[in-house]
């Protein structure tokens, strides 16, 4: 008899089957990164000019969140995942991962040690058999630390392309050279936070001229100390909101001291995108532009542009499972000196220069 897992797995590839609309991206030396719709959890899925993939972070268990990642996989001609990288152990950024690897190979997961017990240490918990499937996934194991460098192909005729971890565990790279923060103390702490939101692996992809700042859910003093008394990050061009735009997460400190021209939310309708964040992302002036996977019901009034949200309906509780799940993409052109960023559903594309270092 099939296990559930394996179930659901030959569901979802039956499913993707027949999804002939879906056309293979023709590869032409860009960098492309998509934004998918986990309706409020994690799932960013990047296919470099080599064709190599990394999928940080994989949504929800329970099929809907694996089908958005394999649909979109398919859409980019992959046949696997060269490498998983996980930002921590809640069930929205792990919970996806074993049913996505039942049907596209991982060629290999980074991930910070998996925790024995609870990591946000709760004593009625259901984590051992959550993490259950993540822990049975064959591919090989490599662990996350400040400094590491995910190792990814460049091509020949293009620029350096790299993915490095800049925090984990609450641990920082050292960064020679880093610039003190003049916005060092500037923004108050707020309560220690003791879940494994403040463990997150905090990530810097760069192209050339091109960044991204992937920081997982990471939260509000953890966001300072990375940037705070020095800058380990420096400037980039993309800030993915940290805790899908929770107001305990996104310190007004981190946005300006990143000094982004594009922000994409990964929020749901009823998860993220909170007054808070929103306030921070407008208060930073380098911030051209504001996408969103969804628009936020929780803070109506500041929600960006329409054209600009990925997917506009209320969809909630079990209603979700028929959202379209639109996705953000962006592109980065070959030289790495300018980026567009195309919201499919609404036909917005708009190209951005990269601010340069």
């Amino acid at each position: 008899m099939k296990s559930p897992l394996r179930r659901t797995a030959l569901l979802l590839a039956a499913a993707l089957s027949s999804l002939s609309a879906l056309v293979a991206d023709q590869k032409t030396g860009t960098l492309d990164i998509h934004w998918i719709d986990s309706e409020g959890g994690g799932s960013t899925l990047i296919v470099t000019p080599a064709g190599e993939s990394v999928l940080i972070d994989a949504g929800n268990p329970g099929g809907r969140d694996p089908a958005r990642i394999l649909a979109a996989a398919k859409a980019a001609g992959l046949a696997r995942i060269d490498w998983f990288v996980l930002t921590h152990f809640h069930g929205d950024h792990f919970g996806g991962a074993a049913e996505v690897a039942e049907v596209i190979p991982f060629g290999g997961i980074w991930s910070r040690e998996i925790p024995a017990h609870d990591p946000d240490g709760r004593t009625a918990s259901q984590f051992p058999l959550a993490i259950k499937p993540f822990r049975a996934i064959n591919a090989p194991r490599h662990a996350l630390r400040p400094g590491v460098v995910i190792p990814l192909r460049s091509v020949a005729a293009g620029p350096k392309l790299e993915l490095r971890c800049l925090a984990a565990d609450q641990q920082f790279a050292d960064v020679p050279g880093a610039p003190a923060n003049p916005l060092a103390g500037t923004i108050p702490a707020k309560e220690t936070d003791s879940s494994d939101n403040a463990n997150s692996a905090v990530f810097l992809l760069s192209f050339g001229d091109f960044r991204l700042f992937d920081g997982g859910d990471l939260t509000w003093n953890l966001e300072e100390r990375l940037v705070s008394p020095v800058n380990r990050v420096g400037r980039v061009d993309v800030y993915q909101t940290n805790h899908h735009g929770l107001a305990v997460s996104n310190n007004p400190l981190l946005i300006r001291s990143l000094e982004p021209t594009v922000v994409v939310m990964n929020n749901g309708p009823q998860k993220g995108g909170e007054a808070g964040s929103f306030a921070a992302i407008r208060g930073a002036r380098s911030v051209q532009a504001l996408y969103q996977l969804h628009r936020s019901f929780k803070s109506e009034a500041d929600n960006a542009p329409r054209e600009f949200i990925a997917n506009e309906g209320n969809r909630i509780g079990a209603d979700a499972a028929q959202c379209p799940a639109h996705r953000v993409r962006l592109s980065v052109a070959p030289d790495g000196r300018h980026y567009t960023v195309t919201v499919p559903s609404t036909g917005h594309e708009a190209t951005y220069a990269t601010a340069g270092r």
